[in-house]
């Protein structure tokens, strides 16, 4: 076959047939709304995967059945099949509009959003005509090389060490070229990111937090994100003017990557400087993990100040400059072995105390903070007898311990919200009020939205239809919502980047019902549903 003819030749019947399938599914509505540009793009991806499975299943199916259609029939199916695909694609473009305005009216969205079907459709076929350009020049490389290395061995060795010689030099060009040379950017990008400071945030006047007066760490090693977290504290004339008391400076503590690059030596400055801070002293003492850029949510740090009137202290350090999607993919293991760090060496300390003058020991982390600090115990019964409170907010689906307390739920619980062992340890919710009831207090809790991507997203979306689908639907799911092979696993993916534009309620947004979680395992004596109430209203207007 002519190099010309294999870059041109024509589209495979069962290729087409399943990248238009693909690209139709990818239309249906998935767990948050996406702009019409996205669409697009994830539209000519997806059909780029489906073009590749029906080839592949193409080229099984003719070496396994020998018959072959007549030209006319063939003739006649091509057109049968373009017709039902025209129609197929018309119709899943003409309700997509709709698809997506059900879904934003389902979070509380504005529904007049702009929504382009040709451009949907042109952006498409650019787009996978771009990636199939790409598939072929590959394989005409491959059969070049299998030609030139037939001439000199037999047929098979030069097939075999030809189509693996392609494939490695392809997956070297991915990975060590393309990929590597995004993520050094990224790095950069991120690097010359952490050297900034938010606008408002000043080095802090306090004594009881990193940067300041007299702290062993460095106002300029704590990075964009430490430096947020401990220029951002309450003041006690705030905490006074909720509580009505006269408050205590609160602490928090923080230790950036610039300060030291080994989570040993990171975690051992932070005790530290606990112990110069008088952190040890406080009624309560949490470890919190952070994202990938090293960012604690104000909302969780605030909460916790509020509900103790500045009498808390908080500790994190940061592992990584890369934005939370990278540092999943990329330093998953720095962020398991920060967490670890962290939390052992603080309890270290807070175990030589008197059992009587010891802290509550509190753990918390949202997203990426959370797998963290997962990844510090063994299972649930290690983390509840270790610490005193726990509070997990939107954990990716990868955390060991939310993996084993979910699989292990309760016959008929759902997913989204499943019950563990009557709740007598763990407890899961969205919003306020799913904490109540009777019983003792958790000693976990877990906040996720049914339609948190960051919660549901697995490999496992590729081969199998998940439990969030199969079952009954969560809050601010949509009920049209289909599991579809591949399809599923990258809308899902994609819907990560939008997580958090959507209201708090939905997506990887949790806004003020942190209020509620710290109330469920670490409310202080005197706290009541009434104060929690007060507490979520100021978290909402901040």
């Amino acid at each position: 076959m002519g190099s010309a003819r294999v870059v041109r030749r024509r589209l495979g019947f069962g290729g087409t047939m399943l990248a238009v399938l693909f690209a139709c599914a990818s239309l249906t509505p998935s767990l948050l709304p996406r702009t019409w540009m996205y669409q697009g793009v994830m539209s000519a991806v997806t059909a780029i995967l489906g073009y590749a499975v029906g080839t592949a299943l193409g080229a099984l199916g003719r070496t396994m059945i020998a018959y072959r259609l007549p030209e006319r029939g063939r003739r006649i199916a091509w057109r049968v099949m373009i017709g039902g695909c025209a129609a197929l694609a018309a119709v899943s473009l003409w309700y997509s509009f709709g698809w997506q305005r059900d879904l934003r009216a389902l979070m509380g969205m504005d529904t007049r959003i702009t929504w382009f079907p040709p451009l949907i459709l042109a952006l498409t076929i650019a787009f996978f005509s771009l990636f199939l350009l790409i598939s072929r020049l590959i394989r005409l490389g491959s059969r070049k090389l299998i030609g030139w290395l037939d001439r000199f061995v037999p047929s098979y060795v030069g097939h075999t060490v030809g189509v693996l010689f392609i494939a490695l030099l392809v997956a070297f060009f991915a990975d060590d070229v393309l990929f590597s040379a995004f993520v050094a950017r990224v790095s950069d990008v991120s690097a010359v990111a952490n050297g900034g400071t938010h606008p408002g945030v000043r080095r802090p006047l306090s004594t009881m937090v990193s940067g300041g007066p007299g702290s062993l760490v460095s106002w300029e090693s704590l990075g964009k994100e430490g430096r947020g977290f401990t220029g951002a504290a309450a003041t006690p004339s705030e905490l006074a003017a909720f509580s009505g008391r006269p408050a205590a400076d609160p602490i928090r503590v923080y230790v950036g990557l610039d300060t030291t690059p080994s989570p040993q030596a990171q975690a051992a400055l932070a005790v530290r400087e606990l112990e110069r801070t008088g952190a040890f002293r406080r009624p309560v003492l949490a470890v919190l993990g952070t994202t990938g850029t090293g960012w604690v949510d104000p909302k969780v740090a605030n909460a916790l100040e509020y509900m103790y009137n500045g009498e808390s202290a908080m500790v994190a350090v940061q592992y990584s400059y890369l934005p939370s999607w990278a540092s999943f993919l990329l330093d998953r293991d720095k962020a398991g072995a920060a967490g670890r760090a962290l939390f052992e060496a603080v309890r270290a300390r807070w175990a030589r105390l008197p059992r009587g003058d010891r802290p509550r020991l509190l753990l918390s982390g949202e997203s990426l903070g959370a797998y963290e600090l997962e990844k510090a115990f063994h299972g649930l019964e290690d983390l509840a007898a270790r610490a005193d409170g726990a509070l997990f907010v939107g954990p990716p689906n990868a955390n060991p311990i939310w993996r084993r307390v979910t699989a292990g739920r309760r016959p008929g619980s759902p997913v989204w919200r499943p019950v563990y062992q009557s709740g007598r340890t763990v407890r899961f919710a969205r919003r306020p009020g799913d904490l109540a009831g009777p019983g003792p207090r958790p000693r976990v809790v877990y906040l996720q939205n049914s339609s948190d991507p960051v919660v549901w997203w697995s490999p496992e979306l590729i081969y199998r239809r998940p439990a969030w689908l199969a079952d009954e639907r969560g809050p601010g799911v949509n009920p049209r919502m289909r599991w579809f092979p591949l399809v599923t696993f990258w809308q899902v993916l994609v819907d990560m980047s939008a997580g958090l534009s959507v209201p708090p309620g939905h997506g990887h947004r949790y806004g003020a019902n942190v209020a509620d979680g710290w109330a469920a395992v670490a409310a202080p004596p005197g706290w009541n549903a009434s104060d929690t109430g007060r507490l979520r209203s100021l978290l909402s207007s901040s």
